[in-house]
């Protein structure tokens, strides 16, 4: 049995759960949005078994210790519930409590194989980290500073030429995409020092790489653009692109370090063809590729969990 853990009605879920009971196999959906609100976990501490449940999506009753395989997609969401609570403090207790009684349970009860796990997750989405773990791996990485200086600031944009600015880690809500920053100097001290941010110097090229890594195998597109985030305009030359055997080596060396099973990677291409490192995103967005490249990605995934699910059955 395969769990994935995500919130509710999220298309990459449901896509795979698709596939994957489509091919005759068991996949349930733990919403982490809609645990408040309905008799959703349940755990004991004498240790039998079933002694620990968890409902899925479709109002099934699962013991996670049955569970072969876990792909812990979107753990962290807030629950619906929460917004009609009295204030902050209850919508915190809320939303603290049902995050903390999931992640704990599955913890304590499921001994399958993570997608990735919850430490590891955590771990990698740290940009800062993964930049580090990059850069020993071998792979050009971007001159970064992560400031909440002005004069820092000006310094650095002065030593790397063109920069770059964007969230240390963003937030939910509208994107807040990549900028450049040209004139550090026009903008009061305040700006910076309401939170830190990073600063990269800006990668020259037009050709952005899109790496799905799904165990060992991995499957890229192209995305030809002159704009600095290609993510706002998806309306330009997208096209399947073969990952050279030493990127391949490269970013397995990065994910293996990171203790990730999978994981979005994105590159740039400088214009002599040099991939450069702009970061990993543990559980990132795939589906929206599938009718831009033709490249069956639900399938590859549904693939992937399936031989993890395979060797578990047979003690590999």
């Amino acid at each position: 049995m395969i769990l994935s853990v995500s919130v509710h009605e999220d298309l990459h879920a449901l896509a795979v759960q698709h596939a994957v009971r489509r091919r005759g196999r068991e996949f349930h959906v733990v919403e982490s949005d809609t645990i408040g609100g309905r008799q959703t976990v349940s755990w004991r501490s004498d240790g039998a078994f079933g002694s620990s449940t968890v409902m899925t999506a479709d109002g099934v009753r699962v013991a996670p210790e049955e569970a072969d395989v876990l792909w812990w997609r979107r753990p962290r969401a807030d629950q619906t519930v929460a917004g009609s609570a009295a204030g902050a403090h209850e919508r915190s207790l809320v939303n603290n409590d049902c995050r903390g009684a999931l992640g704990g349970i599955l913890a304590a009860s499921f001994h399958g194989e993570w997608i990735s796990t919850a430490d590891a997750t955590d771990r990698a989405a740290d940009k800062v980290y993964q930049l580090v773990v990059a850069r020993d791996a071998g792979f050009r990485v971007p001159r970064t500073l992560v400031s909440q200086s002005r004069e820092e600031v000006i310094a650095f944009t002065r030593e790397v030429g063109r920069a770059i600015v964007k969230p240390v880690v963003g937030a939910r809500g509208p994107s807040l995409w990549t900028r450049r920053i040209d004139t550090p100097e026009t903008f009061p001290t305040s700006s910076f020092e309401v939170c830190p941010a990073t600063y990269q110097e800006y990668i020259e090229g037009r050709h952005h790489v899109r790496l799905n890594c799904f165990g060992d195998r991995m499957y890229a597109a192209l995305i030809e653009t002159d704009e600095l985030d290609w993510r706002p305009d998806l309306e330009v030359p997208i096209h399947p692109w073969r990952v050279p055997d030493f990127l391949q080596r490269q970013v397995t060396t990065v994910l293996r370090r990171l203790g990730l099973r999978m994981g979005v990677v994105d590159l740039k291409l400088t214009p002599e063809g040099q991939p450069v490192w702009l970061e990993v995103n543990p559980q990132g967005q795939f589906l929206f590729l599938e009718p831009l490249t033709g490249e069956p990605l639900t399938e590859h995934f549904a693939d992937f969990l399936l031989s993890v699910e395979e060797k578990q059955d047979h003690g590999v």
